[in-house]
């Protein structure tokens, strides 16, 4: 008997289950992610199920973590500081492809240096110039390099990651080692997100060894990849990229286990995100373009997921132009009043009270700001440092704190490195004002609600005074959000062309008439044609409007809080890896290695080489992983082109894949 352990460590909860022999749930449970220690969350979570089951820790043989912590931080903005060294590119590409972008003021430097498509050097590397930037106090908590043309001859990279290492000691991410395709500037953009989580995850990851270690479970950890394959915890710090997308496809994983539905959509919901994704014959679809979090499109292999940034702690905003008013949902996650007040019930409640005695609403009413212990504060300027202190120690509310709008840029920055968090109104809190959720402190979330609706929109009056009917309003703002997202997705993977981008099309005035049941002289009927399995802590509170809404059959599995944890320990290690083979000259075939191009004269024995070679690199990457009862596969992919009545040999793209079951301890 195999008993397996899988952890789900999201943005609010940290869930824990206990599968055995990979048929049935023994056991389940959740706890608070305690992001200044995410060790205490993780233990609490582990505690509670091997109390709930009776099983010791020497029983388990595996334990599996699947995270949304990558997830979010993109979605966020969150991450440490990195630089960028960008190499044969021109300097304006920074701006043209939104690497400016994403780096948000971290530094970068553009090298002279880069290959061309056969992978002969255009320019040489520019050493000095690098070492002197080097020597700049850069405040890097990571590196990022990319070179042109690196996936066909990556030499430039790899001495630009050897002199980082030498010079500052810090890890340098190279873009050919997360994507053998074509395209820098994306290539360098999945290298800089990849160096800003390496902080971040490598914490997770120690925290969970360490609390493994702590209960006395001597099993191998994996982590979940964003295509729903396991990879050991080594190669998950080394390439945290891989992990966006963790905790969305270990819930498509755990969705199919527990439901065995072959065509659905599959929605998430968790804190900060909802995440949608397609299942068709069992299988979740891979994203062709890559994986999209937020506004990054990165090259990494991930399931095709639409990641909205709505959640049951997302910040309610009041639309107050207009002469009806409103209120939207996130991207932002914050912290629920709710949560918060139980850290310092009798202050935060004085102070929500004398918000509500004021007869004019304040800008920041409701709404509390924390620092997070124990995060780097390295490289901040004397504005951030400054807001730093006055914040101080506990929970402050937010207009004690902010001054002025060049405060209000200071606290974006500090959110953005993950150093303090705010709180404020939330689905979280209204659901707990209607009396579907009791976990936290109601009283605080009830009076943070009536402030929010004390908010004046474009007519001068109030919003909502009444509590209930603002939290409702709150809540019902989340069914159509959620409802958008559904239609979204669908409309995106449907077979039909229809004309009009996703988003739109969702939006159509005919569509929402259609979802209305329309019936005047025209008569109009809209809705999804395939069920949706609900998955979430909190699928069961909202998505019952959501399937009403959408005229279709709403599925909410009996394990849908912990189906994340699920997927972590019932998935399987699949290590992909593609090479290159180009013709430089007629009658000449050339390899793309690591070590640097190698020619051939005849293709089939350039092809057996790649071949080999890749082979070797996936099979040695899968055991690594803790893989056995390996299976292997190949695809080539061959473009030729007719030139003068004969066939012309043009590229070979060639994939291998090797997959096996998780090594089990015994």
């Amino acid at each position: 008997m195999a008993i397996l352990l899988g952890v789900d460590t999201g943005g609010t909860y940290t869930d824990a289950v206990l599968v055995r022999d990979e048929r049935e749930v023994i056991a389940s449970a959740k706890a608070l992610t305690t992001r200044q220690d995410l060790s205490i969350g993780i233990g609490d979570a582990i505690e509670a199920v091997l109390a709930q089951s009776g099983v010791t820790p020497d029983q388990i043989g595996l334990a599996s973590l699947s995270t949304t912590l990558a997830t979010n931080a993109l979605v966020e903005g969150q991450g440490g500081r990195v630089g960028l060294v960008y190499i044969g590119f021109r300097e304006r590409d920074l701006d043209t492809h939104g690497l400016t972008e994403a780096l948000a003021g971290d530094p970068a430097l553009v090298l002279s240096g880069g290959h061309n498509h056969a992978g002969s050097e255009t320019a040489a590397l520019d050493e000095p110039a690098l070492s002197a930037w080097l020597e700049t106090d850069l405040g890097a908590s990571a590196f990022a390099v990319a070179s042109q043309f690196a996936t066909r001859n990556p030499s430039h990279e790899l001495r630009v990651a050897e002199m980082i290492r030498a010079a500052t000691g810090k890890p340098a991410s190279c873009s050919h080692h997360l994507s053998a395709k074509l395209n820098g500037p994306k290539r360098a953009l999945t290298a800089l997100l990849n160096a800003r989580l390496i902080g971040m995850i490598a914490r997770l990851i120690e925290k969970a060894e360490a609390t493994l270690t702590r209960f006395g479970i001597d099993a191998p950890l994996m982590v979940v990849r964003g295509d729903g394959a396991l990879i050991s915890s080594a190669q998950a710090r080394e390439r945290p990229i891989e992990t966006i997308l963790s905790g969305p496809a270990a819930s498509i994983v755990g969705a199919r286990w527990m439901t065995g539905a072959d065509h659905a959509l599959v929605s998430d919901i968790g804190g900060t995100t909802t995440d949608v994704a397609v299942l068709r014959d069992g299988r979740p679809m891979i994203d062709p373009a890559g994986a999209q979090v937020g506004p990054w499109r990165t090259m990494v292999e991930a399931v095709a997921m639409r990641t909205t940034g709505l959640g049951g702690d997302s910040e309610v905003h009041v639309l107050d132009e207009g002469l009806v008013g409103g209120v939207t949902l996130g991207p932002r996650r914050v912290v629920p009043v709710s949560l918060i007040a139980l850290e310092d019930p009798a202050a935060l409640h004085a102070v929500l009270d004398d918000q509500l005695r004021n007869d004019t609403p304040g800008e920041h009413d409701g709404r509390f700001i924390r620092i997070v212990p124990g995060v780097d504060a390295d490289g901040l300027g004397p504005k951030e440092t400054a807001l730093l202190d006055r914040i101080g120690t506990g929970v402050k509310p937010l207009g004690a704190v902010l001054r002025n709008r060049m405060d209000g840029a200071a606290l974006r920055r500090l959110v953005a490195r993950g150093l303090v968090q705010v709180a404020g109104v939330t689905p979280s809190d209204a659901s707990h004002v209607l009396g579907r959720l009791d976990a936290w402190d109601a009283d605080a979330a009830r009076k943070a609600v009536q402030l929010v609706g004390r908010k004046r929109t474009g007519n001068g009056n109030r919003l909502c005074p009444d509590p209930e009917a603002m939290a409702q309003m709150i809540v019902n703002q989340l069914t159509q959000q959620t409802t958008l997202a559904l239609l979204e997705t669908a409309f995106a993977e449907d077979d039909h062309d229809f004309g009009l981008p996703a988003a739109q099309l969702a939006r159509h005035v005919l569509m929402q008439k259609g979802l209305d049941r329309h019936r005047g002289l025209v008569r109009l009927d809209t809705g999804l044609n395939v069920p949706v399995i609900g998955l979430g802590a909190s699928a069961s509170s909202y998505y019952p409007a959501v399937g009403k809404r959408l005229g279709c059959d709403m599925i909410l599995p009996e394990h849908a809080g912990v189906a994340n944890a699920i997927g972590a320990v019932v998935g399987r290690v699949t290590i992909r890896r593609q090479g290159t083979i180009t013709s430089p000259a007629e009658g000449r075939f050339r390899v793309h290695l690591e070590t640097g191009p190698e020619d051939f004269i005849e293709s089939d024995k350039a092809m057996e080489r790649l071949e080999d070679v890749l082979k070797s690199d996936a099979r040695q990457t899968a055991l690594a992983a803790g893989a056995e009862d390996l299976q292997t596969g190949v695809t080539r992919d061959i473009k030729t082109a007719q030139a003068e009545a004969r066939e012309v040999f043009l590229e070979a793209v060639i994939t291998v894949e090797v997959s096996g079951r998780p090594r089990i301890a015994t």
